[in-house]
C-alpha cells in the first residue's frame, strides 16, 4: 500500500509544481508603433511580420492586436518651476487642446492625471475623464521655484504601475533638474517598472545649446528611446499643438505584441531585453527596450 501511495503523491507535486510555473510565466505585453522611411505610421500588417527577441532568444506571439483600443491611462506631468513661467499660459492652451481631444476620441475608458512640478511634485487631480477638471486645476498654479524632474516621473510612474491598460507619461518642461531628491536612474527604473511610454516635451527655451540644460534633456531622450516614446523640442504655439497631436497620432495606432517568455535560462538577468525585428526591413518598429522580469501585470 505505502509502495502505491509514493509515487502517486510524487505524481501530484509534480504536476503541482509544473501548475505553478504555468501561472507565474507573466504575459509581457509591447506597444508597438511601426513606420516607414518618412517617419509615416504604417498600419494594416499582420502578426507574421513581427519578430520578437526576449534576451536575444526568439519567442512565440501570443496575442496580436492591430491599433489596440485598450484604454489609456496618461500621466501628465507640467514643469512650473520659475523658468517656465513667461511660457505657462501659452502651455496651459496647448494642454488644454491636447485633454480636449484624449476624452474626444479612442476608448471611454481614457483617463489623465494631471501633476506639477518644482521644488516639489503634486497631483493636482487623479485620474479622470473630466478635461475641465484637470483644466481647472492648472488655473491655480502659480510658476516658481526649482525643477524636481525625476522625482516627478518617478512619482507619476508609480502611481501607473498598478493601472490597467497602455500607460503614458506626457511630460512638458524645458528640460532642467534641480532639485529631484531621486536620481536618474530611479526614475527611469520606476517608467520601466510601469511600462509607461514617455513623450518628453522640451519647450526649447533658447535656441542655442550655451546656457541650455542639455544633462536634462540627454536624460529625457534616453527615457523616451528605452520606454518607446518620443522626445520633442518644440517653440510655443503652433508648433506645440502640434507635437500634442503627433503624440495622440502615436497613441492610436499602436500595434499591441503579447508573449509567454519562453527558452530563457534559470540565470537571466532581472531586466530583459526586448528587441521587435520587422520582416519589411523598410519598417521600423518602435517599442521599449525591455522589461523587469519579476513584476507581475
Amino acid at each position: 500500500m505505502i509502495r502505491r501511495i509514493i509515487p502517486l503523491l510524487m505524481s501530484l507535486a509534480l504536476a503541482s509544481a509544473q501548475t505553478d510555473f504555468k501561472v507565474n510565466v507573466r504575459l509581457v505585453r509591447l506597444m508597438i508603433n511601426v513606420k516607414n522611411p518618412a517617419g509615416e505610421l504604417v498600419g494594416s500588417l499582420e502578426k507574421d511580420e513581427f519578430s520578437v527577441f526576449d534576451n536575444g532568444v526568439e519567442q512565440q506571439i501570443a496575442n496580436f492586436e492591430h491599433y489596440t483600443n485598450r484604454p489609456l491611462s496618461v500621466a501628465v506631468l507640467v514643469d512650473a518651476s520659475g523658468s517656465t513661467a513667461k511660457d505657462w499660459q501659452y502651455e496651459v492652451k496647448s494642454l488644454r487642446k491636447f485633454l480636449d481631444a484624449l476624452f474626444r476620441e479612442g476608448n471611454e475608458k481614457d483617463m489623465a492625471a494631471l501633476y506639477t512640478f518644482n521644488y516639489d511634485v503634486t497631483m493636482q487631480h487623479d485620474f479622470t475623464r473630466s478635461a475641465k477638471r484637470l483644466e481647472d486645476r492648472l488655473r491655480y498654479v502659480k510658476p516658481e521655484g526649482g525643477t524636481s524632474l525625476y522625482d516627478a516621473i518617478y512619482h507619476a510612474a508609480r502611481d501607473l504601475q498598478h493601472r490597467d491598460g497602455r500607460r503614458v507619461i506626457v511630460l512638458v518642461s524645458d528640460g532642467g533638474n534641480t532639485t529631484s531628491s531621486k536620481p536618474y536612474k530611479d526614475a527611469k527604473e520606476a517608467a520601466q517598472r510601469a511600462d509607461a511610454v514617455m513623450y518628453p516635451i522640451v519647450v526649447v527655451p533658447i535656441e542655442n545649446d550655451a546656457g541650455r540644460n542639455l544633462g536634462g534633456e540627454h536624460a529625457l531622450q534616453t527615457l523616451a528611446s528605452d520606454t518607446g516614446g518620443r522626445e520633442f523640442y518644440p517653440t510655443i504655439g503652433e508648433k506645440l499643438d502640434q507635437v500634442f497631436t503627433e503624440i495622440l497620432r502615436d497613441l492610436r495606432a499602436q500595434y499591441m505584441v503579447g508573449y509567454y517568455p519562453r527558452g530563457l535560462g534559470a540565470d537571466s538577468p532581472n531586466f530583459h531585453t526586448v528587441r521587435v525585428v520587422m520582416k519589411r526591413k523598410d519598417l521600423q518598429a518602435q517599442t521599449r527596450t525591455g522589461y523587469y522580469g519579476e513584476e507581475s501585470r
